[in-house]
């Protein structure tokens, strides 16, 4: 059986984010052959073009973990109606210099979560238009953009029970996204 390794991108540096929790907590909903890794993005300088032919160690790390990824996770919240520039700066450095976009191709699915009663929707939306000029299949439905409220999560941090039904459908399809758009 094929096993599929997915970069997992965290669009938040906070410890104790929502959007941290919520990607550890789905992947477990993932089945068995799909195995995932959250990408370190907080080390990587802002993105300067002067810097393309010598870049720090942290984005050649980067780049290499999404090159070697067979797709993408981005679990990110919403900044201003917007994604956070931590997230954007991600995005820039995978895709520079010109001709070297490691997102390219990539199948991509994306969740965030928010205490907002629209979750991260704007965010969702711009990031999906970030993506396309990227060259990156990105699934369409479902949708989720997840407030966050009692229940969400369990006492031991799992996806709660109430949660459950939706966010394993979501999996699912992500799943097949990605066998679908793997290459």
């Amino acid at each position: 059986m094929r096993q599929y390794q997915i970069a997992v991108i965290v669009g938040s540096l906070r410890r104790e984010s929502y959007n941290r929790n919520l990607a550890t907590a789905i992947v477990k909903l993932a089945p068995p052959e799909f195995s995932f890794t959250q990408v370190q993005i907080s080390d990587l300088p802002p993105y300067n073009q002067d810097d393309d032919e010598n870049q720090a160690a942290s984005v050649r790390r980067m780049k290499a973990e999404i090159q070697a990824a067979d797709g993408i996770l981005i679990v990110t919240p919403e900044y201003n109606r917007s994604i956070p520039g931590i997230l954007k700066n991600v995005l820039d450095h995978g895709s520079r210099p010109y001709g070297q976009n490691v997102w390219a191709g990539k199948p991509a699915g994306i969740l965030g979560a928010s205490p907002g009663n629209t979750g991260t929707a704007m965010a969702q939306q711009h990031l999906r238009n970030i993506l396309s000029a990227l060259d990156v299949p990105t699934q369409g439905q479902p949708e989720a953009y997840i407030q966050v409220r009692e229940g969400l999560f369990d006492e031991s941090g799992d996806i709660g029970e109430a949660s459950r039904p939706f966010l394993q459908k979501w999996m699912n399809h992500y799943a097949a996204w990605v066998k679908r758009h793997a290459t």
